[in-house]
């Protein structure tokens, strides 16, 4: 790879999640404080990103891996993205919000694939080569949190900037992506049916118990991180955290720190500890936002901010492995396509419906909740979640097999990572 490719890709990857974080993180806040919408509604916006995440390996899989180069749909997807953030800082109420935010997670979602499909086609040994400019991603995450921080937009009620800036981020990347390297679509030609594009192809994974269990705590446990999501922001301005964006950003960089030391963790702990650690880090995150405050107690909320490294490292990046050595050569993108859609696009869209109404409930008065019993519940379900984990799950401390997916699914595929 060239110098001036790997800073084409670079960049490409710094604005992707530039871009996302810019107004993501905000989101709530914005439209509590400025359109003046309910909690409910916080978490229909919400979710859709898990409704973009579900719609987007049909708009991969029928036209960017069939028709046109990725490098052009990418540049076409955050041009129509541009006007459409721009076009969010001009509507006043949430039902004219809605539709729009709706449209552009549609739009948005399928340039998650598309950054990582011109990235890997420019690579001859992608493990090494595309962490250090995947690292750029979360780096432009954590500039954007830190710049909504460090220019006070939450303190003095200017969030709609969030969406000028993202729109302008997304403009730049939009025009960037047609100087990209060719990435010619890669079936071209083929049939591609339903069971292709949702990787129904690895569903016979799920004969093997262990994965079993593991899937359905992947679903159950994305319950619980909604409410992260979707309510921390207004959450830790409410009790009058300053900058809170800033703050939150520093679970980027804890995610970048454990991302670091997970061969480390590997080796000494295995896939089910790993797991439960994960698990068992969400519940206490959310225990410290429940008795955090801005006064003595408020370790605790820099604590569960911080806690997001363990919590998705932990948990996520060791499940993409444990599926990745599980499913073999043959299966591993249709396995990996599974369950990304079956954690952030069923289980998010579970958690972001449920949490809404569950904050709302315990509104106590004009923009004052009840956090302490809000935050007890994502505790709650993930406890159940962990403690339903360990007993069923059973991880096998040696290899039997490292075919992958074989005729029976049985659990003799079971490997070590």
């Amino acid at each position: 790879m060239t110098l001036a490719t790997r800073i084409k890709l670079s960049a490409m990857m710094f604005l992707e999640f530039f871009i996302w974080g810019a107004w993501f993180v905000t989101l709530g806040t914005y439209l509590t404080k400025t359109l003046h919408a309910t909690d409910v509604q916080n978490g229909v916006a919400y979710a859709t990103q898990s409704l973009g995440a579900i719609l987007a390996p049909f708009i991969i899989g029928l036209i960017a891996d069939k028709y046109f180069a990725a490098q052009k749909i990418l540049g076409v997807l955050h041009l129509v993205g541009a006007a459409s953030l721009w076009y969010a800082t001009t509507l006043t109420d949430f039902d004219g919000f809605y539709p729009n935010i709706l449209l552009y997670m549609i739009i948005y979602m399928p340039t998650l694939a598309l950054v990582n499909s011109v990235a890997f086609k420019q690579m001859t040994n992608p493990s090494k080569e595309f962490p250090p400019i995947r690292v750029l991603g979360t780096l432009g995450w954590i500039v954007a949190g830190s710049l909504i921080g460090w220019l006070g937009w939450e303190k003095t009620g200017s969030l709609i900037l969030t969406f000028k800036m993202a729109s302008v981020a997304s403009l730049i990347l939009g025009l960037l992506s047609f100087a990209l390297p060719n990435t010619p679509p890669i079936k071209k030609g083929q049939k591609t049916t339903f069971g292709d594009i949702v990787g129904l192809e690895s569903i016979g994974l799920l004969k093997n118990k262990s994965y079993l269990v593991f899937f359905l705590a992947s679903v159950a446990i994305c319950v619980p991180l909604a409410f992260y999501y979707n309510f921390t922001n207004p959450f830790l301005n409410e009790v009058g955290v300053n900058a809170a964006a800033g703050k939150q950003s520093w679970g980027q960089i804890s995610e970048l720190l454990f991302m670091a030391l997970m061969p480390l963790f590997f080796v000494r702990l295995g896939v089910k500890k790993m797991l439960a650690f994960g698990m068992l880090a969400w519940v206490l995150r959310y225990v410290f936002f429940a008795y955090g405050d801005t006064g003595a107690n408020y370790w605790m909320l820099i604590a569960g901010i911080v806690m997001h490294g363990i919590c998705y490292d932990f948990f996520f990046v060791t499940g993409q492995i444990y599926t990745d050595n599980l499913a073999g050569e043959r299966f591993k993108s249709a396995a990996q396509g599974f369950i990304t859609l079956a954690t952030y696009g069923v289980g998010m869209l579970i958690g972001s419906y449920i949490s809404g109404p569950i904050v709302n409930n315990w509104k106590t008065g004009a923009d004052i909740h009840d956090w302490k019993t809000i935050w007890l519940i994502p505790a709650g379900i993930a406890a159940v979640v962990l403690l339903a984990f360990l007993v069923l799950f059973r991880d096998r401390n040696h290899v039997e097999s490292k075919e992958g997916l074989d005729a029976t699914g049985a659990d003799n595929v079971l490997v070590e990572v």
